[in-house]
């Protein structure tokens, strides 16, 4: 009886240790999966790319501290974020553009580099790029021909990152369209345009530029900006030499098509 007994319990504490083992594993997961980079998260000024600021920010929390509107908030577990980082949804609160941006100097690490918003002046949120406004044209009640120019009238540059675009709205013939163009190269990624929208989800929103913009690569150029010089001699390094005894074969006109 005795010898069942202590069978019964080594078997319970067998099962037990496999499930403790089982829901170790499940947890070590979850913390591995939100360790990782979130390409659509929307960090501080300044931040380093997202690779970097994830090797340098030690999570200390400083940043969000010294927000003085409570715009910051830390990532914590179940939020698809990288635990303990940084970020900030717009459409709840968005960044108020602080000239002295409080956010940056205090970061131990330079995970947020000041470097990156400073110029001969000193520090200059207008150098921020946290991201960039996108427009969905489908759902911007502006493109439906409805006069609204509330994400413009919300941008802390104005007129500058957001621009209103003069169009004839051809459906009626008796009014214009005022479309709001985002400057990509001058939006800082605030966010005060997402939380300004009117419409139910909102019809501009915050990406980070990483997701949002294109990249030309070397072999297109700007003839019109002496900086892109540097590009093309770059891109001519890489052109290979073609023969100069091959033939180009015109496929087009010898009736093989």
């Amino acid at each position: 009886m005795q010898q069942n007994t202590n069978r019964r319990k080594f078997l319970l504490s067998g099962a037990q240790a496999v499930a403790l083992i089982g829901l170790g594993g499940l947890v070590w997961g979850a913390f591995l999966q939100e360790s990782r980079a979130n390409p659509l998260i929307l960090r501080p000024p300044g931040a380093l790319n997202e690779k970097e600021f994830l090797k340098t920010c030690i999570k200390c929390g400083l940043c969000v501290k010294a927000c003085p509107f409570d715009t910051l908030k830390l990532a914590d577990a179940g939020s698809g974020k990288p635990i303990g980082t940084p970020y900030f949804e717009p459409r709840k609160i968005p960044c108020e553009m602080c000239e002295d941006i409080p956010c940056v100097p205090i970061c131990p690490t330079d995970a947020l580099d000041s470097k990156l918003v400073s110029n001969e002046k000193g520090l200059a949120i207008n150098l921020a790029k946290m991201g960039v406004a996108i427009v969905d044209k489908e759902h911007c009640v502006a493109y439906w021909g409805i006069q609204c120019d509330a994400c413009y009238r919300a941008c802390p540059l104005l007129g500058e990152a957001i621009k209103l675009e003069l169009k004839r709205n051809e459906r009626t013939g008796k009014h214009s369209y005022l479309l709001p163009v985002v400057e990509s190269e001058v939006c800082t990624g605030c966010g005060k345009c997402e939380k300004a929208c009117i419409t139910e989800k909102a019809a501009i929103i915050v990406l980070p530029r990483e997701i949002a913009l294109g990249r030309v690569g070397t072999n297109y150029i700007k003839g019109w900006e002496a900086e892109d010089e540097m590009r093309l001699q770059e891109a001519k390094e890489r052109i290979p030499k073609r023969d100069s005894g091959s033939k180009v074969q015109d496929y087009l006109n010898n009736g093989d098509l």
